[in-house]
């Protein structure tokens, strides 16, 4: 949202974002005009917040004035559609997840087995299809669920900042603080939680170590499994930062790994993985998300075992250094933000 608040006003418009958050805030920034309602933690979410507040978004909403929204909430804000249709604004759905990858991912697998997840995610998908003139989806692998029922979605990828993430952050002495000079450091930046599988990450380290290659995940984010991956991880080279505020600081530890891991299944993009890429990193991912799309050949895809991620490290460890931090800058260079505030633009403007 920033990226996008950034672009617009460059190009001379106004932006104003409504988020989720601690408490209640309006602030203007660089980016736009950010305005904070405070709201609830979702149960099981690891910290995903949800707007319970609707009735103040319409009111910010309506003394803004808009010529156009965005929504890219799936739950509580899918009224908005309905609420701009009226007032002849267009609304646009930014489909940044999958339902059927977000229910699979937050029942117990026994549960999941017993409903119709597709059904349901359909059901809901139609009611998104309803409610918002154009639907966008971020990588082909999040517009499928909408194809499936005969929604037809606009691709617009997702752009990574090529200047902030850029392998110039290389710095010999953030890879000694985090590994030792015959170690192969791996970073995975991610939420500790269900739906991004850190596990397999985990488990392909203590792979590796039983193969006699030495490795070091660095893992940053936090999240519902924090505790559970942390014991999971007793006795393996794995360090756990947390939250990594700095922005400075994670550019240079995405810009001075080996190999960026992004163990998610049901990721829809992936922006860590593309800030890696950016930072001349490159990428192992699971084949079963939209990552491979992003990455291209400056990543190596993997199935969901932990057997599949180990073999893949392997793989793009055994290639030439320097050619696979080229591809995965060359790759990067591909998907600018400004070319996706372009893109969304033209979908705002109005027919000639």
């Amino acid at each position: 949202m920033h990226a996008l608040g950034a672009g617009y006003l460059e190009r001379g418009h106004e932006y104003l974002m409504i988020v989720p958050g601690g408490e209640d805030t309006d602030q203007d920034t660089e980016f736009g005009r950010r305005v904070t309602i405070k709201s609830p933690v979702l149960p099981l979410s690891g910290g995903y917040r949800v707007i319970s507040r609707n009735r103040e978004v319409k009111e910010y909403l309506e003394g803004f004035q808009p010529d156009a929204i965005e929504v890219s909430d799936r739950t509580t804000l899918r009224g908005l559609g309905p609420w701009a249709r009226r007032r002849g604004i267009p609304a646009v759905f930014i489909a940044h997840e999958r339902a059927d990858g977000i229910i699979r991912a937050n029942v117990p697998r026994w549960i999941a087995s017993l409903l119709p997840v597709t059904v349901l995610a359909n059901a809901h998908n139609r009611g998104i299809a309803r409610r918002f003139a154009t639907v966008v989806a971020t990588t082909d692998y999040a517009g499928q669920e909408f194809e499936r029922i005969g929604v037809e979605s606009v691709k617009v990828p997702l752009g990574v900042d090529l200047e902030r993430f850029h392998p110039s952050h290389f710095s010999d002495q953030v890879r000694a603080q985090h590994a030792t000079a015959n170690e192969s450091l791996i970073f995975m930046a991610s939420r500790l939680s269900p739906e991004k599988r850190p596990d397999l990450a985990i488990d392909a380290v203590r792979l590796l170590g039983d193969r006699g290659v030495r490795v070091r995940l660095v893992s940053a984010g936090t999240g519902s499994l924090d505790a559970d991956m942390k014991k999971r991880a007793v006795g393996l080279p794995v360090t756990f930062l947390g939250f990594v505020s700095s922005r400075g600081t994670f550019a240079h530890l995405l810009a001075s790994a080996d190999v960026v891991v992004a163990p998610g299944p049901i990721e829809t993009f992936g922006l860590a993985a593309l800030e890696g890429l950016a930072s001349g990193t490159p990428a192992v991912v699971n084949a079963n998300s939209a990552l491979p799309e992003v990455v291209g050949d400056a990543g190596v895809a993997a199935a969901s075992t932990p057997q599949a991620f180990a073999d893949a490290i392997v793989e793009m460890l055994g290639r030439d250094p320097s050619k696979r931090r080229a591809a995965a800058r060359a790759q990067a260079e591909t998907l600018p933000w400004s070319a996706t505030v372009e893109r969304m633009l033209a979908l705002h403007q109005p027919p000639q």
